[in-house]
């Protein structure tokens, strides 16, 4: 294999590195707990827990709007690793800035939480729109895994690390968890910048593909390509079922990630336990998530991802029924077997049906789709437990999600999904006349 391409390969999964440090301490671990007992102490826990759900309801809208356009202005100005590096800027900045929460500070948590998550989400984006650029059509499902599986062994390290802090803050000479709490905000926002550095340094910018009749302002290029992307969009209808799949059964696999640490909390299991799983999730799933991504070989991209969709319905199953410390470590275990392969094989199953010259404009779709996902769980979340006095009957919804998703998976014909993004891209060059 050449040297460069292995070069530009570790340097596009160091950002799955880099940024999985938010995913992990500030989406997972513990920032959650942070703000059920610190930030939202002013609250009752379940109103901690509901307003912990908005808040990613609202970062989840942003992205939501902004994504699609974003992403074909970024195609025609050749500016993936430009939006990359802006998204992230905001998000680290504001994951810094999370040091200076204090008790009842709830809406200060939110609101940089809410800045940290679409800077992140943001950010993938960008950073998804370039696997089909840096990795060979062959290895796409292998480089896909391998970047989730990076990203567990750099965010399970950091929180190893924030988890010590927390736990023993006398031997890193801190004063007290509270205190180890926020220096782990901080050490996120460092990890993340130092991580990102590979993939600005040594991966390339794609070349843009500006078609004759296209405008040379980006933001209107930016339209005139989604018009004509929904006016076409009868050629890529493998593509949407996967997609509407893609939309359904993410919407139950990021509600789990999202509320599972804040709904244990709320029922009453320990700060050493809820970290503690999280932690063994990071490095249980790598393993896992190599396994999945060699699955496609004997079982099909498609297949491999319905195998971690059962699983993710008797994990939903098995939570409602959630009440000692025990039963969380159990399904932590089950979910550290599917979220790395399903999220890594969901990602290289629609970056191989997408034109490669509007990679950034289709994983904004790609990412509107699991950013809708994201406010539907736990916005449903938050209400059932306003109106319930408990969370534990908005898990029942998730399974529904599971079970939807896996059908509408089955209609999509992987095959036929790719062809249509080889025509599609080969007409968008004959168009630039290239």
């Amino acid at each position: 294999m050449n040297k460069d391409y292995k070069k530009v390969i570790r340097s596009w999964k160091m950002y799955d590195w880099a940024n999985s440090a938010f995913a992990t301490t500030i989406m997972a671990a513990v920032l959650p707990e942070f703000y059920s007992s610190v930030a939202g102490s002013t609250l009752d826990k379940t109103t901690a827990t509901s307003y912990w759900g908005y808040s990613n309801t609202i970062a989840m809208l942003i992205i939501a709007i902004s994504a699609p356009i974003l992403g074909a202005i970024a195609d025609h100005s050749a500016a993936k690793k430009r939006f990359l590096g802006g998204f992230a800027f905001v998000g680290i900045l504001a994951t810094a800035l999370l040091f200076g929460t204090g008790t009842g500070m709830w809406f200060y948590a939110s609101l940089l939480y809410i800045f940290g998550r679409v800077g992140f989400g943001g950010a993938n984006i960008f950073y998804d729109s370039l696997l089909p650029h840096v990795a060979r059509s062959e290895e796409i499902d292998r480089v896909s895994a391998e970047g989730y599986a990076y990203g567990y062994l750099g965010g399970g390290i950091l929180l190893a690390i924030n988890l010590l802090m927390i736990m023993k803050p006398g031997f890193f000479g801190i004063p007290n968890a509270l205190w180890g709490s926020r220096i782990s905000f901080l050490s996120v926002a460092v990890w993340w910048a130092v991580f990102s550095i590979p993939i600005f340094r040594n991966v390339s910018e794609p070349p843009r593909v500006i078609a004759r009749d296209e405008s040379y302002n980006p933001l209107l290029a930016g339209y005139q390509r989604l018009r004509r992307t929904f006016r076409d969009a009868r050629r890529f209808k493998e593509l949407i079922k996967f997609i509407v799949a893609f939309w359904l059964y993410n919407d139950g696999i990021g509600t789990i990630i999202i509320m599972a640490v804040i709904f244990g909390a709320e029922i009453g299991i320990g700060r050493v336990h809820l970290v503690g799983a999280i932690l063994m999730v990071q490095f249980l799933g790598i393993p896992f998530t190599l396994l999945f991504g060699r699955l496609p070989k004997k079982l099909g991209t498609k297949n491999s991802i319905l195998l971690a969709l059962g699983i993710y319905t008797i994990i939903a199953i098995l939570g409602y029924f959630m009440q000692r410390p025990l039963h969380f470590w159990l399904l932590a275990l089950l979910v550290s077997m599917v979220q790395g392969g399903s999220q890594a094989l969901s990602r290289s199953m629609y970056g191989s049906m997408a034109p490669p010259s509007k990679s950034a404009e289709f994983f904004g779709f790609y990412n509107v789709s699991s950013k809708f996902a994201g406010i539907i769980g736990p916005t449903l979340f938050g209400v059932v437990g306003q109106l319930t006095g408990s969370s534990r009957l908005g898990i029942i919804s998730v399974i529904f999600f599971f079970l939807s998703g896996a059908l509408v998976l089955t209609q999509v014909d992987h095959t036929q999904g790719i062809k249509a993004a080889i025509s599609e891209d080969d007409e968008e060059r004959m168009r630039a006349g290239q």
